[in-house]
């Protein structure tokens, strides 16, 4: 790109609530200049129909003048669509050198409201890359900031888990107040996000997005609207993180009680609940746990309700008062459970001491927790 385009890409026009970036060439164009390829190992798809680009854009809510972060902004689609919302400053967040022509061709266009950052997404630290005066109190309106990204399938799970986890503990962009979502998944990851207690897709990623964010499943996009497409139709959803969330307790316990409730989806939770525990006291525990947790043993655990989890993880955390142990036992097969029994990590948990009795029976003081 020289001179004449170079220079009327440097010209912006700005109307109202929208900003009108002058002529590019399309990021179909570039792809085919550059013969750039998506990268199967890095699950690159990309989305090049400009109206579903703004519309993605839109989902996210009102940006103007605040701050978004694009995570895998590719080709510069979904950008450009964010940039006409005129958000005060945009950050691109990119793995794929590739790219970077096409991000700074946009940079030089917004005269340097966006700002390219080449890196992994799972390792950037967004704790200072938010203007300052942006910043909200947790308990106060969300702040004017969004993450909006079309994901690759590969790193969209694993992320938003760890994004979880930073929202938990209100670090990373989260340092800043509720900063909010728009992200994209396969559908059925997407449907899995929203799924309610019964519902076909309930797992444990629905009770881990619920527990810390209002989820919803804005719109489907078909996977033949992507270059190259996938075998499967794309949702995107929105995350608002809560102000308080509905299981309190530590994000470690809560992952680790859901993940496990969550072992076998189609059997009696009881089984599922014994993953919890080692062997020689499995069927006990895993009766004293839902007694106390008031759960009925015979429950699928897709059919857990978001209050029954937060009784299973509060009569847990109980539990694990008078055996602290409880908490370094990983379920994992025959290999890890003779490893931990071996290494004397539960000899310490008596079968006598487990079995109903009034000390450790009080279902009253798992209530308070």
């Amino acid at each position: 790109m020289s001179s004449p385009a170079l220079q009327s890409v440097k010209k912006l026009v700005q109307n109202g609530s929208r900003l009108r970036l002058p002529p590019l060439p399309s990021p179909r164009d570039l792809i085919n200049l550059y013969k750039l390829r998506a990268k199967k190992q890095l699950s690159q798809n990309f989305l090049l129909d400009k109206r579903l680009t703004d519309k993605i854009a839109k989902a996210a809510g009102a940006i103007k003048d605040g701050d978004v972060c694009e995570v895998g902004p590719g080709p510069g689609s979904i950008t450009r669509s964010i940039l006409k919302r005129v958000p005060g400053r945009l950050i691109v967040i990119e793995k794929d050198p590739r790219f970077l022509p096409f991000l700074e061709m946009l940079q030089e266009a917004s005269q340097e409201r966006l700002k390219v950052v080449l890196g992994d997404i799972l390792s950037v630290d967004m704790q200072k890359l938010f203007r300052e005066d942006l910043r909200m109190q947790w308990d106060d309106r969300c702040p004017n900031i969004h993450l909006i990204g079309n994901l690759p399938f590969s790193v969209s799970t694993p992320l938003l888990i760890q994004w979880l986890r930073d929202i938990s503990l209100r670090q990373n962009a989260w340092s800043y107040g509720r900063v909010r979502m728009t992200l994209t998944f396969q559908k059925e990851v997407a449907e899995r996000i929203v799924a309610e207690a019964n519902g076909r897709q309930r797992c444990r990623l629905s009770v881990m997005c619920q527990n810390w964010c209002d989820v919803k499943h804005v719109f489907t996009i078909s996977g033949s609207s992507f270059v190259p497409p996938p075998d499967v139709d794309v949702g995107v959803v929105t995350l608002r993180p809560k102000i308080e969330p509905i299981i309190k307790e530590d994000f470690h316990l809560v992952e680790k009680v859901v993940r496990q409730m969550s072992t076998f989806r189609q059997k009696k939770c009881i089984r599922s609940a014994q993953t919890l525990f080692p062997p020689h006291v499995r069927e006990e525990m895993a009766v004293k746990l839902l007694h106390l947790a008031e759960v009925n043993p015979d429950t699928r655990s897709f059919q857990l309700t978001l209050e029954e989890f937060k009784r299973l993880v509060s009569a847990f955390s109980y539990m694990c008062q008078d055996y602290p142990k409880l908490l370094k036992y990983q379920y994992g097969g025959n290999s890890n459970d003779k490893e931990f029994w071996e290494n004397n990590e539960s000899r310490d948990l008596d079968i006598g001491e487990l079995l109903p009795g009034e000390k450790d029976m009080d279902v009253e003081e798992v209530r308070k927790l």
